[in-house]
């Protein structure tokens, strides 16, 4: 793919939208903190940009408003429409409403109840349409088309990268001397603006994009030579689960992003849950895509100056429990146990005084006498337990089989 972006957008647009996005009432400079808990866990010098911190929890404020007062303040328009699964949603709502512009936001009907009302909270008026993002964009397309309404695309707009790409400038600011940038990718908008901003300010800083493997379209577009879309996503980070990227995202991807890693979505719940523990920090699946990438074996930052950008911090409380419970089993912290008895009295107390005797705590415990491997008189006691990791779970395991009882690990 030819690079064309030139024509489009340029270090100029980023500069004149810093000017535009110069009240902290609309986007402030958010922290850079550095993290000694993940400099020893990658030897490197982690330093984490916070813009989950900013005003409706994301980036996404900088290019909307970008877009808003560029195009549509002083035109006959008095009303912009948008698709987003949430993040987009809220920082369309926020800048339209400090524009005085009217906005219609639609919605995935799956998109977390609390974005969609924080995104009402900020003065958008919300219309759910459809079962993922590609549904809910293809229905805002027809309203703008139908009517007199300017459509705010997530990511596929020179204005709006141009927006995003002052986070990229701020970051470089914040630490002129760093190596490499790990940015999240869901549409490529964001990662399209911090990567001209650096090829402008420090073309040496590597660039890495990261993508939840259940969502993951880069790597294939970039192959290809052509964007490429998936029929579904499925990740909990729902923040970059738009299935696919443009051709202008692409084109600056192809020539400004060095490298492209994926993260499961097992890697993505054990970053949020380390920075719950380790930073104090709430950050959705999306945001800290980034450090998953630098935890595990995707991105090797040994050795480096690295930052890593927390892109989004809407973690609604129903995904928060789905990525604790996920991320804590994986830990072997919730430990569920299928222990196969003589269905008698007291073989219940009995397993459950072996499992009390390590200080484990029992969350619930019930009968299964419907196997059909059982024999008659049999059944199985299915225990979920809280413990304190491997170490004491192996111990527990190894207590009850002592017993003559027979025991499977049944987490996976």
């Amino acid at each position: 793919m030819t690079d064309n972006t030139s024509k489009r957008l340029s270090f100029s647009d980023i500069e004149q939208a810093i000017e535009r996005l110069d009240d902290p009432e609309v986007v402030k400079r958010t922290p850079v903190e550095r993290s000694t808990s993940l400099d020893d866990r990658t030897g490197g010098e982690v330093h984490l940009k916070m813009e989950h911190l900013q005003w409706t929890g994301s980036f996404k404020t900088r290019g909307a408003y970008n877009k808003i007062e560029r195009d549509v303040v002083g035109t006959d328009t008095d009303r912009v429409v948008a698709a987003s699964a949430g993040n987009h949603a809220q920082g369309v709502a926020l800048a339209a409403t400090k524009l005085n512009i009217d906005s219609t936001i639609v919605m995935p009907k799956t998109a977390p109840q609390t974005k969609i009302d924080a995104t009402r909270g900020y003065g958008g008026e919300v219309e759910l349409v459809g079962q993922d993002f590609r549904e809910a964009m293809n229905h805002a397309q027809s309203l703008a088309e139908e009517g007199s309404a300017e459509l705010i695309h997530a990511y596929d707009d020179p204005a709006i990268i141009a927006g995003q790409g002052t986070l990229g400038v701020e970051m470089y600011e914040d630490l002129p001397s760093v190596d490499t940038v790990v940015v999240p990718i869901g549409g490529g908008g964001l990662i399209s603006g911090i990567a001209m901003a650096f090829a402008e300010l420090s073309p040496e800083t590597r660039i890495v994009g990261v993508q939840a493997t259940g969502a993951a379209t880069v790597p294939d577009s970039l192959d290809k030579g052509i964007p490429k879309t998936l029929d579904s996503v499925d990740t909990i980070a729902d923040g970059i689960a738009t299935g696919g990227i443009s051709e202008l995202t692409l084109s600056i991807i192809e020539n400004h992003v060095d490298e492209i890693v994926t993260v499961t979505d097992s890697e993505i719940a054990r970053a949020v849950l380390f920075l719950l523990e380790r930073s104090k920090q709430v950050v959705e699946g999306a945001g800290a895509a980034s450090v998953a990438a630098i935890m595990g074996e995707a991105l090797d930052v040994e050795g480096k100056t690295v930052m890593p950008l927390l892109c989004g911090g809407n973690l609604d409380m129903t995904m928060l429990q789905t990525v604790l419970v996920h991320a804590l089993t994986n830990r072997e912290q919730l430990l569920r146990l299928r222990v196969r008895i003589h269905d008698q009295p007291g073989k219940m107390q009995e397993v459950s005084g072996i499992i009390a005797n390590h200080g484990a705590n029992i969350r619930n415990v019930r009968h299964d006498r419907s196997a059909p491997e059982l024999d008659v008189g049999e059944a199985y006691l299915v225990f979920q337990v809280e413990t304190s990791g491997a170490g004491q779970a192996r111990n527990i395991i190894r207590s009850i089989r002592s017993r003559s009882y027979e025991v499977i690990h049944v987490n996976a």
